[in-house]
């Protein structure tokens, strides 16, 4: 240990390194050694959970013009490389060893080789620069659910970030005894250029280290390539989970109001990147608990219990605007503390693509991703560079929003009564149906589909599986994964409603079946599910809500009138749509190992319905009616 002392005391003042003797692990003391002789850095500062030090770090951020200040108090604007600007799935790798099993599309590497090439990668990649070391908590503290994270990382804007995202964690990791039950996080955003974004974008690497716990991280700054504990933190927390009886998931966590009750119940959701999660758990007149990954667990009295890990919102800031989404426009356009991220800024004030204003108020010049911008900018392809990227983001704490859940931070998490899974789905699903068994809830997450966006690199406009929303981070064989799914519901005495949910319908015309404010009554309608209070009709691939119910809702909420036309556009039964997707669905899992006999019971049995139903009726389309 005197050795590590020393080698410490080479990057390090007394006060840094007194912070981490107090924490009495030798673990992270040898992993912050380790990690500094590698990269190199000029200085390494430790901060602990004090509002100085939290305050220090987003300072730091604005003095290295990682973050400039905007007009609005708090208000602080983020620009990544032109060229790294979403998750980059091509050079983010899981380090697998021979005897690892993984699905396909899973992107990995031989873990020696990827060790080899990102040790090698980030020796000496913080020089000149300073290490924030940081500690934070995936989950509530004090609670059955904390997952102690550190995290090493040169870039101030990445250790701002994390201080609006997650809990602060350095009074946890002493409770850890000198445990090493902690994930690292090591991120290097490398040589930064005039604009202070990073250079070598071709020595990009994001490797995940799922046997030891860590993330490597290097030459790059786009938050969810950089900031560990987001993204790369889900694989790791995935595999781990997939390795006991809970789980980790890619979902939103709410709490839904029905307008005639006095009651909250709690929903979580699993949506595709840009699918409409963040919105879901934004809709007006319920609580948000969390956004973007949960962690499941069971209790003594059987329920399922759920916990947002994070304590912040890294949102997509495209089309959010005043009328659809009413309460996340007011806290990005009011004082407090926050980051926007590659938008345009125009003397101080910042401006996104949909915000809702008039084309004329759109300023024709300013900064934004690119650098100096002005209207007609094209980019080295010829291809005209828009005032914003499609993928810029906001960073809140989420405790800053109106309709945040006053019990968000509970340490035992929240009773979930009901799962959410949706994707962007042009002709098939309906806006709403509910599964028949647990096991073909499983099932409906197990086929999401999604058009491809902006959020991932890569064209757009292409159909894709994202089963559970989750493939893209998934570290474990998909058979296990499913198998641990259906095995949780079954440990559960109240083993929650699952849903399909579908906001991206369109007809004949290619126009959207219904507006974006509607997801409010699919979801009431759900949550009157939940507590048996709407009856609904069966169909082969599930219960449908009845008409007269959703009218009901629909002028309730929005004083509309919901016509039968509409209902029976939306909530038609597309039998040959579904058999091309199940076609589908067999191409991607049937030559997938460990894949539960419950999936596929369940996908005959609706197989089976379809082929039935086309053969009697010769139909490709049936309406809810025929069901009735």
């Amino acid at each position: 240990m005197r050795g590590i002392l020393e080698s410490l005391l080479k990057y390090m003042d007394k006060e840094s390194l007194g912070k981490l003797e107090a924490l009495n692990n030798p673990h992270v003391m040898e992993q912050v050694e380790r990690f500094l002789e590698l990269c190199k850095p000029k200085v390494a500062i430790v901060f602990d959970d004090s509002k100085r030090d939290v305050e220090r770090v987003r300072q730091i951020a604005i003095d290295l013009n990682e973050e400039m200040p905007l007009k609005m108090k708090g208000h602080t604007i983020h620009y990544d490389s032109f060229y790294d600007q979403a998750r980059d799935k091509g050079n983010t790798r899981v380090l697998k060893t021979p005897d690892m099993k993984m699905s396909k599309g899973i992107n990995s590497i031989d873990r020696e080789e990827g060790l080899e090439e990102v040790l090698g990668i980030m020796d000496g990649a913080m020089k000149g620069k300073t290490c924030l070391i940081r500690f934070f908590s995936l989950g509530p503290t004090n609670s059955r659910f904390t997952q102690c994270a550190l995290q090493l990382t040169d870039s101030a804007y990445v250790a701002h970030s994390e201080d609006i995202l997650y809990r602060n964690g350095y009074t946890e990791f002493k409770k850890l005894e000198g445990s090493d039950d902690f994930f690292t996080f090591i991120h290097s955003a490398g040589e930064l250029d005039e604009r202070n974004t990073t250079v070598n974008i071709d020595k990009r690497r994001i490797y995940v280290d799922v046997i030891d716990g860590k993330v490597y991280s290097v030459n790059n700054q786009y938050a969810g390539n950089s900031l560990g504990l987001k993204k790369l933190a889900l694989r790791l927390s995935i595999y781990k989970s997939n390795h006991s009886d809970w789980l980790t998931e890619h979902m939103l966590v709410m709490g839904v109001k029905h307008p005639d009750k006095e009651r909250v119940t709690y929903f979580t959701g699993a949506y595709p990147s840009a699918c409409g999660k963040t919105s879901t758990a934004m809709i007006p007149g319920m609580t948000i608990v969390g956004d973007d990954i949960a962690y499941l667990k069971g209790d003594e009295e059987g329920n399922c219990r759920a916990v947002n890990i994070e304590a912040g919102v890294f949102g997509i800031i495209r089309d959010v605007n005043p009328i659809d989404d009413p309460v996340i426009y007011k806290t990005l356009t009011t004082p407090r503390e926050m980051i926007f991220s590659n938008i345009l800024i125009h003397e101080g004030k910042p401006y996104w693509l949909g915000m809702g204003i008039p084309e004329d108020e759109y300023p024709e010049k300013g900064m934004n991703h690119s650098g100096d911008w002005y209207k007609g900018k094209k980019d080295e392809k010829g291809n005209e560079i828009p005032l914003a990227h499609p993928n810029a983001r906001y960073t809140i704490r989420l405790n800053e929003l109106e309709n945040v859940d006053p019990d968000w931070d509970k340490p035992e998490g929240h009773i979930i009564k009901g799962v959410f899974y949706g994707g962007r789905d042009s002709d098939t699903n309906p806006p709403i149906s509910e599964a028949l068994t647990w096991a073909h809830g499983v099932y409906m997450g197990a086929t999401i589909e999604s058009e491809t966006t902006s959020a991932t690199l890569g064209q757009s406009g292409v159909r894709k599986s994202s089963p559970m929303a989750i493939l893209d981070f998934m570290v474990v064989p998909f058979g296990l994964y499913l198998n641990n799914h259906i095995e949780f519901g079954d440990r559960l005495e109240n083993t929650p409603k699952v849903y399909s949910t579908n906001y991206f319908i369109k007809g004949p015309d290619g126009r959207y079946l219904n507006e974006k404010v509607d997801k409010k009554i699919w979801v009431i309608w759900a949550e009157g599910r939940v507590h048996g209070e709407y009856d609904a009709i069966r169909t082969p691939i599930g219960y449908i809500p009845h008409y007269k119910d959703l009218a009901t809702l629909f002028k309730q909420v929005f004083n509309r009138e919901y016509t039968e036309a509409e209902y029976n556009q939306q909530f038609g039964i597309r039998i040959d749509k579904y058999l091309e997707k199940q076609a589908r669905m067999e191409d991607l899992y049937g030559d997938e190992e460990g894949i539960p006999e419950a999936f596929w019971d369940v996908h005959r049995r609706i197989k089976a319905e379809l082929t039935e139903l086309k053969k009697k009726t010769g139909k490709a389309e049936l309406p809810p009616s025929y069901f009735k």
